[in-house]
């Protein structure tokens, strides 16, 4: 305490510090914490074409992004993608079958490669997976909706690249709509169209290169998992990320390397005497050089000795450090990192299971996201331009009626099924769960398991075969008696 301050306390006076948050003192410690405060379009701006390129060379070159990559797929989407389960009512508690069923078998048909896309290429299943990897690694996908189509439900579906939203083209138009990396929006921020580049700006061949059209928003579904308000285009999901991945790559890269260098068993060759040595010699006379090979004992030249050089690579420290860099990658992913490194190593069931229940909320947070986004819409148009296309016996004045979509996102299993078997099995029992839940849960629907079980017990029946309880309460063959 100073002088002044003991005197100004001494005569009544006290100085009150100023009340601040420790987060923003600016000292040696912090000088080189930025801080900037501009908006999230800013951002992006100057930085989404080498973000979306550097993200795609990981792709290319990265196995734990591939891996990442693949496990996104595998845990958003499955084998079998976002299913379709229809719930039309025809009376409360009732469920209208037959158009039920008339709008699977419709969605199903469409969904083949022969009708989902202009090119024939993918089926929608295959549209779905190159979504979501397209936003994740690129930041964000356009998904056309072709209405009017050439096909019988009059409607498809056409993927375009973010790299062709013209992210180079910002204007203030003249009716009052702003122009924003590619996105024309309205005065409250919604947007009303899209401008698209004809051809991808990196296809040196086109001949219409720089070329844009157009698009109306109606038309246009763009996918990109938003994380500012005003927040305009998509970052990859990765960029948090990615510096530490590239260099844990180059580090890898050194150690094997250097791991290389060090199974060679090298060495010099040193002259035990030096004097003498005047500097006019030929250095091809000094440059004495041996090879060594497996099994071989060579004698050294007279007045010589060998020097061992022996570094000793990998370093010991490699693997948990290379641990403790891909558990940081990994809680930059959103994943966990047994999944991301492959690695199950030391784990057992409660361990296991706890990583694997926070890594599943995670995956049902991006499904919701991405039925929401992507899968909804699709449907309600497709279902639209079907009805118009009288693929169905009713009018578009019951569209809202039929559109009762629910949807069945891939499930899994889990670690140790036998006790959570038990314990579904206890809960239903006590009345603490219904089996419709327990149902959901796998990804499945209770009618369809309801009807899947009464056909199999009819099927049983006519075939005279018992299992389970029946089997048990059948009585005892009798022993056949000797005559003797």
């Amino acid at each position: 305490m100073g002088l002044v301050d003991k005197l100004a306390r001494r005569f009544g006076f006290v100085r009150h510090k100023k009340r601040s948050y420790n987060g923003a003192n600016v000292s040696r410690l912090t000088s080189d914490w930025l801080s900037p405060t501009t908006t999230a379009d800013e951002e992006i701006r100057g930085n989404l074409k080498r973000l979306r390129g550097r993200c795609r060379e990981l792709e290319r070159n990265n196995d734990y992004v591939r891996r990442y990559l693949d496990g996104l797929e595998n845990n958003v989407l499955g084998a079998h993608g976002i299913g379709l389960q229809m719930k039309i009512m025809d009376q409360p508690g009732k469920p209208d079958r037959a158009a039920n069923s008339a709008i699977e078998q419709a969605w199903n048909i469409w969904g083949k490669a022969a009708n989902c896309t202009p090119t024939g290429k993918m089926t929608w299943r295959d549209l779905q997976r190159l979504t979501l990897r397209s936003c994740a690694r690129d930041g964000d996908v356009l998904v056309r909706m072709v209405r009017g189509y050439n096909n019988p439900f009059g409607f498809a579906l056409q993927i375009i690249e973010a790299d062709r939203l013209d992210s180079e083209y910002n204007q203030t138009l003249p009716g009052g709509n702003e122009v924003r990396m590619g996105v024309e929006s309205d005065q409250y921020g919604k947007p009303v169209a899209y401008h698209i580049l004809e051809t991808h700006p990196g296809d040196t061949y086109s001949s219409s290169y720089g070329k844009r059209q157009r698009i109306p928003a109606n038309e246009i579904l763009h996918i990109f998992n938003q994380e500012r308000i005003s927040q305009t285009r998509g970052v990859p999901w990765m960029v948090s990320a990615m510096t530490r991945l590239q260099q844990l790559s180059g580090y890898e890269e050194a150690e094997v390397v250097a791991a290389r260098v060090s199974s060679c068993k090298m060495g010099w060759l040193l002259k035990e005497n030096s004097e003498g040595y005047t500097g006019e010699e030929d250095p091809a006379d000094l440059n004495v050089l041996m090879e060594a090979e497996p099994g071989t004992i060579e004698e050294l030249p007279s007045g010589m000795k060998f020097q061992e050089w022996n570094p000793s690579h990998p370093t010991t420290a490699y693997k948990d450090f290379v641990k403790t860099c891909l558990r940081g990658i990994s809680a930059g992913l959103g994943v966990s990192y047994n999944m991301l490194a492959n690695d199950l190593e030391g784990v057992n069931y409660s361990s296991i299971r706890a990583g694997v229940l926070e890594e599943r909320e995670h995956f049902k947070k991006v499904q919701q996201w991405f039925t929401d986004t992507l899968v909804g819409p699709v449907f309600e148009s497709w279902l639209e331009s079907s009805i118009l296309a009288n693929q169905f016996p009713f009018n578009i004045n019951r569209f809202d009626k039929m559109n009762s979509p629910q949807w069945k996102p891939r499930r899994w299993a889990w670690v140790d099924p036998l006790k959570d078997i038990q314990a579904n099995i206890t809960a239903v029992e006590n009345g603490l769960k219904s089996r419709r839940a327990i149902v959901a849960e796998s990804g499945g629907d209770v009618e369809d398991v309801f009807d899947q079980i009464a056909m199999d017990q009819q099927l049983a029946e006519e075939k005279g075969l018992l299992f389970g309880d029946d089997l048990k309460q059948q009585p005892e063959p009798v022993p056949l008696q000797s005559d003797e």
